[in-house]
C-alpha cells in the first residue's frame, strides 16, 4: 500500500489522517520536539509527550528512526516522528507528502519531494510550490481543491459559535510558562480564571466547556493561541475530529486519488 507522509499532528492534520488511515494507507505524521497544539485531545501530536495517544480509536505512537516506523506499520497504528525539516521523506520516498503544519506560510514543502504534494491553507501556490492546495477558511470554499492559484489569506477570526468569535480563543496575555487549571473536557464558568501565564491569569469570556489548551509547562509568547473554548458545552465536542477536519480530509483524499489516476 501507498505511504504518505503528513506534515504536522494538530488536529487538522490528524483528522486528515484519520480519513486517510481509514482508505488504507500508510502513513507518517512528523512533528517539532515541542508541540504547540491546542486541540490535543484530537491531535497524534500528543504522542510526542506521551509516548502514545488515540485519536477517535485510531493509535499513534512515537517512533525515533526509520526502523521503528517499519515495526510500527506491521501493528496497524501511525508513527509520528520527530523531524521539523521533513528529512525522512527522501529515504521513505512516499506517494504524497502533505503539508497540515497550518503555519500560515510554507515552511519548505515543495513539488520534489513526492509525486503528490498537497498543501493546507493559506502560504502555498499549486501549480508552484505543491500539486493541490486546499482551502481551510470556513464557508461556501472550505475544503476547496484548488489546482492552480492560492488558498483564501488568513483572516485571523475563528468560525462563530452561538454568537462568539474572537471570544473562543484564549491568548497568551504576556510572555510565560502555562499552568492550566482545568482540563480539557472541563465546564468553566464565566469570569473563572482557566489558567495563567507567568504572573497573569487568563479569564473565561463566557460559559463553556474547555475543547483545548496549550501543554502544561510549555513556555509561550504573548498573543499565542493558548485554548479554545466552546459556549455549546457539549463535552464530546473536546474529544471528536471538527467537522473542518472531515470535511479538509476527504478533500485531500478525492485530491492524492485524482493526482494518482492522472499522473
Amino acid at each position: 500500500m501507498d505511504t504518505i507522509i503528513i506534515r504536522g499532528g494538530g488536529d487538522l492534520a490528524s483528522g486528515i489522517a484519520n480519513i486517510l488511515y481509514k482508505a488504507g494507507y500508510k502513513l507518517i505524521i512528523l512533528e517539532i520536539d515541542k508541540p504547540l497544539t491546542v486541540r490535543r485531545k484530537v491531535a497524534f501530536s500528543e504522542a510526542v509527550y506521551e509516548g502514545e495517544t488515540t485519536v477517535e480509536g485510531i493509535r499513534g505512537i512515537l517512533v525515533k528512526d526509520k526502523e521503528e516506523i517499519y515495526r510500527i506499520w506491521n501493528l496497524d497504528v501511525i508513527p509520528v516522528y520527530i523531524d521539523r525539516e521533513g528529512c525522512i521523506i527522501k529515504e521513505i520516498k512516499p506517494l504524497a507528502v502533505i503539508d497540515a503544519i497550518i503555519a500560515k506560510r510554507n515552511l519548505g514543502t515543495n513539488k520534489s519531494m513526492a509525486p503528490i504534494t498537497i498543501g493546507i491553507g493559506p502560504g502555498f501556490e499549486a501549480g508552484k510550490d505543491v500539486d493541490l492546495v486546499i482551502e481551510s477558511n470556513r464557508g461556501l470554499n472550505l475544503g476547496k481543491i484548488i489546482y492552480y492559484g492560492k488558498a483564501e489569506e488568513d483572516t485571523g477570526i475563528p468560525g462563530e459559535v452561538m454568537g462568539y468569535k474572537e471570544e473562543r480563543v484564549l491568548r497568551a496575555p504576556c510572555n510565560g510558562r502555562v499552568e492550566a487549571f482545568y482540563n480539557i473536557g472541563d465546564i468553566i464558568e464565566k469570569d473563572h480564571p482557566i489558567c495563567q501565564v507567568g504572573n497573569e491569569k487568563v479569564i473565561a469570556p463566557f460559559k463553556g466547556i474547555l475543547r483545548g489548551m496549550i501543554k502544561e509547562g510549555l513556555y509561550v509568547k504573548k498573543g499565542l493561541k493558548i485554548g479554545d473554548i466552546d459556549p455549546r458545552c457539549i463535552k464530546d465536542y473536546a474529544f471528536t475530529i471538527s467537522d473542518k477536519a472531515r470535511i479538509i480530509g476527504n478533500s485531500v483524499l478525492e485530491g492524492i486519488l485524482y493526482l494518482n489516476k492522472n499522473k
